[in-house]
């Protein structure tokens, strides 16, 4: 298959990754990571734990993991007694996690579809920068698997790219990352929150282009699997 890569890869195909959307160079979009967020992504990743209410002992999973950031600083928050679990299908991107992660964190080759953990197995589920690469047609699977996996009351933090209102900009990003960022559908995230059986509870826009949405599963609820 042809590669085509845009001068700085986008967010649906950042540098460092493959046709698929898959990191297959996870240095590579480390560095581009750092660039993107101006030095900041420590900063703006922190903010979206604290969001998504991840406490001390907590279980965490990190969907669309990646490079493992934003598991390692879940990780971070919960602490030693804490678990955090990582599932990326880029083999590369979860070989590199795991060797730069601490001792509490685990990692999966998997994709959002299919995650290989027990039923109402974690307090929380966090993702960054994820959905946008699973194709429509399954994000409503990975939004219900999400559910199964939680715990009753458990809580969810989805993040993703929010296409600049600017039309200038906007134009500039499609440039130089390609439509599937420019264009990208932030606005029915919260409808396949709801439509998976969450509750939502908050939502809001982070520096630099982030749409985030916070929400619980019911604290009587059991788990839905939509393998």
């Amino acid at each position: 298959m042809e590669l085509r890569h845009k001068p700085l890869g986008g967010l649906h195909q950042p540098p460092g990754h493959c046709s698929g959307g898959h990191l297959d160079q996870p240095r590579l979009h480390k560095y581009a990571a750092a660039i993107w967020f101006l030095g900041q992504r420590r900063r703006v990743y922190d903010r979206l734990i604290a969001l998504s209410g991840a406490r001390k002992g907590d279980t965490v999973l990190d969907v669309g993991c990646g490079t493992g950031y934003l598991t390692q600083r879940a990780a971070h928050a919960v602490g030693p007694r804490g678990r955090v679990v990582g599932v990326d299908p880029a083999a590369p991107a979860i070989a590199y996690a795991r060797s730069v992660s601490p001792p509490n964190c685990d990692f999966h080759v998997a994709g959002g579809e299919a995650i290989p953990e027990p039923d109402a197995s974690f307090d929380v589920v966090v993702s960054s920068l994820a959905i946008h690469h699973i194709p429509p047609q399954e994000r409503p699977v990975a939004l219900g698997e999400m559910y199964r996996v939680l715990g009753p009351g458990g809580r969810l933090l989805i993040a993703d790219f929010r296409p600049p209102r600017n039309r200038a900009v906007n134009r500039l990003i499609g440039a130089l990352s390609g439509p599937a960022m420019q264009h990208n559908p932030i606005d029915q995230l919260a409808g396949l929150v709801t439509d998976a059986g969450f509750e939502v509870s908050g939502s809001g826009d982070r520096w630099p282009w982030l749409r985030y949405i916070q929400a619980q599963r019911s604290s009587g609820a059991s788990g839905i699997s939509q393998r």
